[in-house]
């Protein structure tokens, strides 16, 4: 679901759904005129609510249907067939091609040709700002809110934030419109009853009823999903449109859905309004999104790793590199800390810290729960504004031919002292430290864990190691402890580190 560009034609999934729905494809709600018939969504069980009319007349003329379009390029005209010269076909075929292009039945490289999509929305303001996602408006070079009453506005781009598929437009009404609010999509339950709005297959106005299926749902879309499932029929056409309670309140937005026919089979998806309201309120005062940022690298935290941190459970994020100068080195986080807590709010798992620092504003002080060496240590962070380059580099392998300089084999692999040509042939920056694996052993418990030639042994043991004498001498010592497994710190070239069990039998 990464390409989140506007349908215009047909099913366009985004992507393959993610494990284990693989039979599956997710489509981004994002309307058209032409799709495959929708299939029934799954009835909900149980006596329903009798009526959601009086609901539904309160915030239905908040609803718009987002139509958009823009210029592509056209199609490539068909050269003429390339025939030997002399030869008594290349008449006809000239004259042919010349009178189609006369005639104007062949295509122009140089004509672009216009091409429309419709989605959904609703207004937040009554001055005018309405919210829909970013995939229906995005490479848009016109947008019009089509209101329930028959009027048209245009509508010019507030801000987006591709990273939650949302998007802030603003028209400029003649008097106040019709406005809605969002409500607390945290107390919401599974089972507890909801309606969507949209525009499905340019129809306008449609009203469907269904259940909360689902709460925190990732479906791989992005760093920060945690979306609601409900049964509420969503079909194309619905993105961007409102998903509301009982009390007509907001609280998600619908963006995608889960089908093999482009039409509802009961599993749709909305961005949460804990999620959406605090990115629109930045794009309505910034035009953009200032995410909270620490400065650290994580990764889950598996039950091995927990056995071998001596943590008890899994649960937390394990820290895996702290960059300089960054609030976490400040604050003193260290490689290895397990993030249980921040600012308050529990951290289950990895996607729930970069979810909650993200949303924390920028220049606040908050309290983190580490576990440090299987005890709780509080630190205190002030936080920082997400840097624009914070993308994590993927490293290479090595070549597994490299030079082996002092080398020493356990668990399945062969490490050496970084020298310079291995320094130069494996990519590594100049202040990585430590020992690099030269070799590795497929069917090896370090090559089960995904251990690579060419990656840095940092620490094992959470002891810092220098030379392949000491990745030895750790090992042993876990060994006489009884470990069952032995923690890695591991480095690609470019400094980006993760943790990872290796076992010892």
């Amino acid at each position: 679901m990464s390409d989140r560009r506007p349908e215009t034609s047909g099913l366009s999934p985004a992507r393959p759904a993610a494990r284990p729905l693989r039979a599956l494809a997710f489509v981004l709600a994002a309307g058209l005129a032409f799709a495959p018939a929708a299939l029934p969504a799954l009835a909900a069980s149980g006596k329903g609510p009798d009526t959601v009319a009086d609901a539904a007349e309160r915030v239905m003329d908040a609803v718009v249907n987002i139509s958009t379009s823009q210029n592509v390029a056209a199609a490539r005209s068909v050269p003429a067939p390339q025939l030997p010269p002399g030869s008594p076909y290349e008449e006809f075929f000239e004259e042919f091609f010349k009178r189609r292009q006369e005639d104007g039945n062949a295509p122009t490289p140089n004509r672009p040709r216009r091409v429309s999509s419709l989605g959904s929305g609703f207004v937040i303001d009554p001055a005018g700002l309405i919210v829909t996602n970013n995939h229906v408006i995005a490479d848009a070079d016109e947008i019009y809110a089509n209101f329930n009453d028959g009027s048209k506005l245009k509508a010019e781009l507030v801000g987006r934030d591709p990273k939650t598929d949302l998007a802030l437009l603003r028209v400029k009404p003649e008097k106040p419109l019709t406005a809605v609010k969002f409500g607390d999509s945290e107390k919401m339950r599974v089972g507890d009853w909801v309606m969507a709005i949209g525009n499905p297959f340019g129809l306008g106005g449609t009203l469907t009823v269904g259940v909360v299926s689902a709460r925190n749902r990732d479906i791989n879309s992005g760093p920060y999903d945690n979306f609601i499932q409900t049964d509420a029929a969503i079909n194309r056409g619905n993105s961007g449109g409102p998903l509301f309670n009982m009390e007509g309140e907001v609280i998600g937005v619908n963006t995608a859905i889960i089908s093999p026919s482009g039409g509802s089979i009961g599993i749709g998806f909305a961005v949460p309004a804990a999620t959406a309201a605090p990115v629109l309120a930045q794009l309505k005062d910034f035009k953009e999104v200032r995410r909270g940022w620490i400065g650290a690298r994580i990764q889950p935290v598996t039950d091995e790793l927990a056995e071998a941190l001596g943590i008890g459970k899994a649960r937390g994020a394990l820290v895996g590199v702290v960059s300089e100068e960054s609030p976490a080195a400040k604050a003193g986080l260290k490689a290895g800390d397990v993030i249980v807590s921040f600012n308050g709010r529990e951290i289950k798992q990895v996607r729930d810290l970069t979810r909650i620092v993200a949303d924390t504003a920028v220049d606040s002080d908050v309290d983190v729960v580490v576990l440090r060496d299987g005890k709780p240590v509080t630190l205190r962070f002030k936080v920082a504004r997400m840097p624009e380059d914070q993308k994590a580099e993927a490293g290479k392998d090595g070549d597994s031919t490299a030079p082996k300089v002092e080398a020493r084999r356990a668990l399945g692999m062969e490490f050496s002292p970084i020298t310079e040509d291995l320094r130069r042939r494996f990519k590594l920056k100049t202040e990585i430290k430590g020992v690099v694996i030269t070799q590795v052993d497929r069917s090896s418990p370090a090559g089960d864990k995904g251990l690579k030639v060419g990656q840095v042994i940092v620490q094992v043991g959470q002891e810092a190691v220098t030379s392949p004498a000491d990745v030895e001498k750790q090992i042993d010592a876990l060994r006489k402890q009884n470990k069952k497994s032995a923690l890695f710190l591991v480095s690609d070239g470019q400094g980006q580190q993760e943790f990872v069990t290796v076992p010892l039998n």
